[in-house]
Order: structure tokens, then sequence, then C-alpha cells
């Protein structure tokens, strides 16, 4: 997600290669960027995957009449998508006013909960929605708008689940100082009904590498992220960087309790800019297992990579992961 300072802008590879083909022979042959079942490119940011039963479900910042809900988008494969309509719209009298952004869907006890961000006049900034569903496919009513208000702009809020049951939140803490735009992770626990948290958020993480450094005394963002856990090692994908410009790209850190410490990769960014391949700004991600039983992480970028920046006309892409010998994520294109 954009940060905070985008929203007074306007609404709202890797891939190591701008298109991944595997095998002819391998069902999970994909090109980037995705496409619906007439061939049509996927203009979506923030993309958001879930899957029910078995059909996959993609949703997103998208460009519904005032920008005020998100559509969705269903799959069986993961690289064919049929365009469903709406998933959530804005009801009569909701306090945000526009700014509706990176939707993500989480299974829970039975329901299907929404988080997602807008700007509320009344508090003048960004704040989380929690809206619930009994089906994947909505509609969803919102539960709590604000779901939770600490006196500061929250963003990009992406629930998870340990094995224990708890669960968690994670959000962007976005400011805008004078043109300073700056993004800081947190993390909490929350209340096993979801109706807030349960402790004060921890930090988690702010900007602090060199590729996240490069245009300092404009944007100091980390923000996007997304939780998952494999072999009781947990792990989060999260952006760092503006996505209108030229430097927004992905990387990961690791943690052996989902509120850390968090430990960035010292290979970072997992994703980023290569224009000699048609990749520019790739990141907000989402995390999900194919139908291969192998992960893969779906993104954006910019839809023309040699477009004018700032630019906020992204597509959808996908690239398959894997883990080194050190359980640490990587990017594989074989």
């Amino acid at each position: 997600m954009k940060c905070l300072y985008l929203v007074m802008a306007a609404f709202a590879g890797l891939s190591l290669s701008a298109c991944a083909h595997v095998s002819g022979e391998d069902p999970m042959s994909y090109t980037n960027p995705l496409r619906t079942s007439d061939s049509s490119v996927i203009h979506l940011a923030d993309p958001f995957v879930y899957k029910a039963g078995d059909l996959f479900y993609l949703t997103g910042t998208t460009a519904l009449k005032d920008g005020e809900g998100f559509s969705y988008y269903t799959s069986t494969n993961l690289k064919s998508w049929a365009y469903k309509g709406e998933l959530f719209r804005k009801p009569e009298n909701h306090p945000g006013t526009f700014g509706f952004w990176a939707p993500e869907v989480e299974y829970y006890q039975g329901k299907y909960y929404l988080t997602y961000s807008c700007y509320m006049n009344d508090a003048g900034r960004m704040l989380t929605c929690l809206a619930v569903s009994e089906r994947p496919e909505g509609p969803f009513e919102d539960l709590y708008a604000p779901w939770f208000d600490l006196g500061y702009s929250a963003i990009d809020a992406d629930i998870f689940v340990d094995d224990d049951g708890q669960p968690y939140v994670y959000f962007s803490k976005n400011s805008l100082i004078d043109s300073l735009a700056t993004g800081e992770l947190y993390g909490a626990r929350l209340k096993e009904d979801l109706s807030g948290l349960a402790d004060e958020p921890v930090f988690i993480s702010g900007a602090s590498q060199p590729w996240e450094k490069v245009n300092w005394e404009r944007n100091r963002c980390n923000e996007g992220a997304f939780v998952f856990k494999k072999d009781g090692r947990y792990y989060m994908t999260y952006s760092a960087n503006d996505t209108g410009y030229e430097f927004y790209g992905v990387g990961v850190s690791y943690a052996e309790h989902p509120l850390g410490p968090w430990v960035k990769d010292g290979r970072n960014p997992l994703l980023s800019t290569d224009l000699s391949k048609g990749v520019s700004s790739p990141g907000h991600n989402s995390v999900i297992e194919g139908p291969d039983g192998r992960l893969y992480m779906v993104y954006h970028r910019h839809a023309d990579p040699l477009c004018e920046k700032p630019n906020w006309d992204r597509v959808v892409c996908m690239d398959r992961l894997s883990f080194d010998k050190e359980g640490k994520l990587v990017i594989d294109t074989d």
C-alpha cells in the first residue's frame, strides 16, 4: 500500500523475469501479468488471494465508483481469473470518505473477516475497519468502522491466526510531516472475538536497510505486511519505499514468535525493479499455496514499466516461492 501522503496525491519483480514460464508440461506454468479468462490483464493494486473450497479468490484496491469498495475475481488454478463483481461496497453513513485500500480476507471461527483501510474525516486520518460475511464471496457487512483508533493512521492490516488459535494483527503506522512520509510496522494480539486489540501494539520494523533508504528525505516506509508460518518459524513479507516510484520492493523478515523480535533478511529485497526485464515497483503482496502444493507470492507492479513516475496503474503478477537450506525465503524461477 502507499504511504499516507499518497492520499493527498491520488486515490487510490521481482519476478526475476517479467514473464515467469515453467515447462509446458508443468500444470502450474504461468505468465505475468495475470489475466482473466478472456485474456484481459488484471489491473488491481495491493492484491490479496485467499482460498475457500476449490476456489481461489482475488481482491485488492480497485476502481469501483469513487473507490468506495472492492471487487473480486475467482480462479481454480491461480493463473486464469473470472471477474465476479463487488466483494464490498461502502454502506450509507459510513465514516470513511475516500482512500478505500488494501482489503484482506481471513477465515476465522467459521466466518470470513475483511480488513481494509479508509480515510475518516472526523478523525483526520486513515483507519482500519473490520467487516464479516458467512461466505467467502460476501457480501461483507461492517462490524467495526473503525476497528481500532490508536491516535495515528493505521493501514494495511493483516490478520494471522497461529496454530493455537490465537489471532494477531499487523499494520503500518503512517505519518506525513511536511513532505516526509514514514511507515512503521506494528503487531498486536487480538481479542478472541476480534472486537479489538488485546494488548498494546509492539514495534516490528521501520525503514532500516540500504534499499529502504534510497529516497530518505522523502520516504521512510515499511508497510503491507503479510505473515505466515512454516516448520515453527514465522515469515513476514513487507513492502518498502513508495509504490508510485521506481524504488518500491518486497523484503522478508523472520521471527520465532508472532510478535518478534523480527529480523530482516540481509539479502533483501526479495522483489525489486528491473526495467531490463519489464519489472517496475513490485510490491504489496500476499502468499498462497497453489494447486501443486507450492507457495506463490501474488503482488502488483506498474502496468507500464517505463511509465512516468509517480504512477498508480498497477497489474497483478505472481512468482513461485521456495526455501533455501537455512529455511530462508527465495524466489524460484526454475
